[in-house]
This record gives structure tokens, sequence and C-alpha cells, in this order.
């Protein structure tokens, strides 16, 4: 369960460009269970749907928080193509819970009880570097695999260039 730290520093094995998206979701009202509960029901059911499909391209996932408001999770994927197809797929949960959501929107049925949000970013090879000192895999490196940092470079800038 407990992941065990790696001696020393470590960057990502990422190779190419670096597909990252982050989304989530804030409680407006709290007392508007009814409305903010599926909401937060509905990533941890998409993320399941991903992992039993690792060729939709999802490659690893950080669940995050903000505050006791505000709830997070952070996505690498393997393209942006793959990240683009996940959510246009009709057979896939996020298709159905969009749907749900511009049915609400067309309707004026949103009451503004729970805020939801995303941000892409697709960032090239040699834009990107990353250090991990005495971490267990985390974030990109879990998603992509662990390097020793002095096969990229001890510097960030070295890091870079690299690419």
């Amino acid at each position: 369960m407990f992941a065990k730290p790696i001696a020393g520093r470590t960057t990502a094995a990422a190779d190419g460009d670096a597909v990252v998206l982050l989304i989530g979701m804030r409680i407006n009202h709290f007392w508007a269970v009814h409305q903010w509960v599926p909401v937060l029901l509905a990533m941890p059911r998409m993320l399941r749907e991903l992992s039993r499909d690792r060729s939709r391209g999802l490659l690893g996932h950080v669940l995050l928080t903000a505050s006791p408001r505000t709830y997070y999770v952070v996505q690498y994927w393997e393209s942006k193509e793959k990240l683009y197809a996940y959510a246009a797929a009709p057979d896939m949960f996020h298709h159905k819970v969009w749907a749900i959501i511009n049915r609400k929107e067309r309707a004026g049925k949103t009451r503004r009880h729970v805020g939801i949000w995303h941000e892409a970013y697709i960032t090239p090879k040699g834009s990107y570097e990353s250090i991990y000192a005495d971490m267990p895999p985390f974030g990109l490196a879990k998603a992509t695999g662990v390097l020793p940092v002095e096969r990229r470079g001890r510097r960030a800038a070295d890091r870079l260039v690299h690419r």
C-alpha cells in the first residue's frame, strides 16, 4: 500500500510530449448534497473505466484537494489524440456525464451548487523536466517510469537540453 522511496534523485522517464489534464469540482453549497455527490462520484468511475482499458491512453493520475470545497485529479495521458478520443467516445461514461450536464444547462436547470473545471496542457518534448529526491514514483514519474537523474542531467537546464 505504501510505496517505498527511491534513494537519491530521480527523474521521470517520459519521452515525447507530456499531456497533462487537471480536472476537478468545487462544492459551492455544502447543503446541496444531492447536487454535488453525483459529480464527486463520477470521477472515480471514469478513472476505473480508464484503468480497465489501458489502450484508452491514461498513463496515471493523482487525486488532490485544494480546500474542503475543491477536489481535483491530475491526469497524465499518452497523447492529446487519446485524451480527445476518450472525451468524445459515445461508449464511455464521460460522454454520458457531459450529455446530462449539457441537457441541464440547455433546460436552465443548473443551480450553481457545484462548479466543474478542467485545464489541459500539451507540453512538447524538450519543454518539461522533473526531479524527485528520496521519493517513491510520483506524478509524471509514476505514470511514465523512473530514471536516475544523471541520465538526464543534474540541473533542470541540463534535463531540458537532454530532450
